[in-house]
């Protein structure tokens, strides 16, 4: 079918959820995807956001699936499986917690780990319910992760929310150690504010939530959909500061592709699950679990982190090196994940530019540019869609 054709069936079929773009993508392959008249466009969103840090259709991951298929696509979660296993082990010996639930998506992580903090809360004291989260946070779309994310414009048309959750400033130390006291059963937060536009957690501010939260018994929840597995130049964006939390959501990446989540806890927290408490049909599942399995091993072993971390510091010199300074009022990058402030609300006509000269960018508002390439990106890679971005600049 051509563009013009997808276009009548989702006109005809579907809830009218999303603007799409008038492009029908129907392949990729690594940092490039193809449209139906066989455009070619470098993807410097990761297939939409974050979601390919490996790139499109990694070698790996195809053929772990193309495997599994033929063996076992889907059971119940009554009875183990050795994806799901080898997954599991290859998390918990690469990060620092001891227990994992798997799911399909990051809003169903984020649920998960507010589930287990309420969970824990209510081991300790039945008043200890309250979430605090940030402004400008974003969650996931499900009812708590929405009411976790700290923007009415996500909010607004579906209150009443979830109650027992409060908001503070992201960065404001005092505002958030002032949210904190003896009824907070979590503190959710992401090390790096990804949809917001790349707004990047102090150290000192991560510590001090530490601390606050270890004083009142509080779960520290850090919501690494986006940042997590090798994207920030480190394995985990925790890893940065030395600030450890209680629960992390991971999602994205993790799948390389595939439709996966997943929700990992120490075993101080952890303990409050017990049998009945969450489940999931699809979480884990051993085609999603291998297709996860064959995509974690490939960053750990390709040292896709130390990657991005050399991608981010070219991507930083090569920003400060285009030629329009004068619209640029501040950049943010850390890893694969970037933005730029402009001093003009250009930022929608500026990505409409580089689409139809054949980069793929993000915006936040009307004055944000965002840019995730995958982790498996080259300089010369970096080269070409900066070439492109300063042309339409």
């Amino acid at each position: 079918m051509n563009l013009k054709e997808l276009q009548n069936i989702n006109n005809a079929c579907f809830f009218s959820l999303y603007s799409r773009l008038p492009i029908a993508i129907v392949k990729a392959k690594g940092i490039y995807m193809w449209d139906d008249t066989g455009k070619e466009y470098l993807d410097f969103c990761s297939g939409g956001r974050a979601v390919c840090g490996l790139g499109h259709n990694p070698d790996e991951v195809v053929a772990a699936i193309k495997e599994q298929a033929e063996l076992l696509i889907h059971t119940s979660n009554d009875f183990y499986t050795v994806p799901e296993a080898k997954l599991a082990k290859l998390l918990i010996d690469n990060s620092d917690f001891d227990r994992i639930f798997f799911c399909n998506s990051g809003g169903e992580s984020v649920e998960a780990a507010i589930k287990l903090a309420r969970r824990y809360g209510k081991t300790i004291s039945d008043d200890k319910v309250e979430i605090v989260s940030t402004y400008k946070s974003f969650h996931g779309r499900t009812f708590a992760a929405m009411t976790a994310t700290g923007q009415p414009k996500y909010q607004d048309p579906f209150k009443p929310l979830v109650p027992g959750f409060k908001y503070v400033d992201y960065n404001d130390t005092n505002a958030m150690l002032g949210a904190i006291n003896e009824n907070t059963c979590a503190v959710i937060l992401e090390p790096v504010q990804g949809e917001s536009g790349v707004y990047i957690a102090t150290d000192d501010y991560l510590r001090s939530i530490r601390k606050r939260c270890d004083e009142v018994n509080a779960a520290l929840i850090f919501d690494e959909v986006q940042t997590g597995l090798g994207r920030t130049g480190k394995l985990f964006a925790y890893m940065h500061s030395g600030v450890i939390p209680d629960i992390i959501a991971l999602s994205k990446t993790i799948g390389g592709g595939v439709p996966l989540g997943a929700m990992l806890a120490n075993n101080i927290v952890g303990q409050a699950f017990q049998p009945g408490d969450h489940a999931t049909t699809f979480g884990g599942t051993p085609i999603a679990a291998a297709a996860g399995f064959a995509a974690v091993s490939k960053i750990i072993d390709d040292k896709l982190a130390e990657n991005a971390k050399m991608i981010g510091e070219y991507l930083s010199q090569k920003i400060d090196a285009l030629d329009n300074q004068s619209i640029i009022k501040e950049k943010r990058v850390i890893g694969c994940m970037a933005a730029i402030d402009l001093n003009e609300p250009v930022a929608v006509n500026i990505q409409t530019a580089a689409r139809e000269n054949g980069l793929i960018i993000l915006t936040v508002g009307d004055s944000i540019l965002r840019l995730l390439p995958a982790m498996v990106i080259t300089k010369e890679d970096v080269d070409k869609a900066l070439d492109i971005l300063n042309k339409v600049i």
